[in-house]
């Protein structure tokens, strides 16, 4: 067998090295039950499938459904084989993979947001600039005394993670993400 075809314990294995890995955010609804969330997570985890983020809340309380925002990364083949194996799970009525539907639509990605709660120490000029640099980011001060600040931030995750970046040498302690939450431009739902 191959060098690159063996297995790993991790379904990515059968891709071929030369096959892109690629970032996907998949939205998935689901009737609002116990062991939904089990048994989507266990699938991923059953075939060694990681999840990149995941976010889920009931969305229409008179139906009983949620909303499972999974991103996920892997090869094109892979990412196919993760929204069947989805939709095969009996308690989810529709998978729609958002990347797939944005770029159909001429855009890059999906509407993609995520919160972020920063919690920053520090005294003197690095107190200082972690304030103007709050500001530029547009992250407000949700609690603060002497001694941090706690920042909320939301934004793409790449402003997210630049903002975490920046924070880090002015006495980043603590980081708490919510996940992506997204959705596709248009007038059309997922139903």
């Amino acid at each position: 067998m191959n060098a690159q075809l063996k297995p790993t314990g991790s379904a990515y294995f059968i891709a071929k090295e030369t096959e892109k890995h690629e970032s996907r955010t998949l939205s998935v609804l689901v009737d609002n039950e116990p062991g939904v969330l089990a048994r989507v997570i266990g699938l991923f985890s059953g075939r060694g499938y990681n999840i990149d983020s995941l976010t889920v809340s009931e969305t229409e309380h008179e139906r009983h459904l949620s909303r499972i925002t999974i991103v996920t990364r892997g090869t094109p083949h892979v990412l196919e084989q993760i929204k069947h194996q989805l939709e095969r799970i009996v308690p989810v009525h529709r998978v729609v993979d958002l990347t797939v539907v944005a770029r159909e639509r001429g855009h890059d990605r999906p509407l993609e947001r995520e919160l972020a709660l920063v919690k920053v120490t520090g005294t003197g000029d690095d107190r200082v600039e972690a304030l103007r640099l709050a500001d530029a980011f547009r992250a407000q001060v949700i609690d603060a005394n002497t001694e941090h600040f706690i920042f909320e931030i939301t934004g793409r995750v790449s402003k997210i993670e630049q903002f975490i970046a920046i924070m880090q040498p002015l006495g980043l302690v603590e980081v708490c993400r919510t996940g992506v939450a997204a959705l596709n431009r248009g007038a059309e739902g997922m139903q």
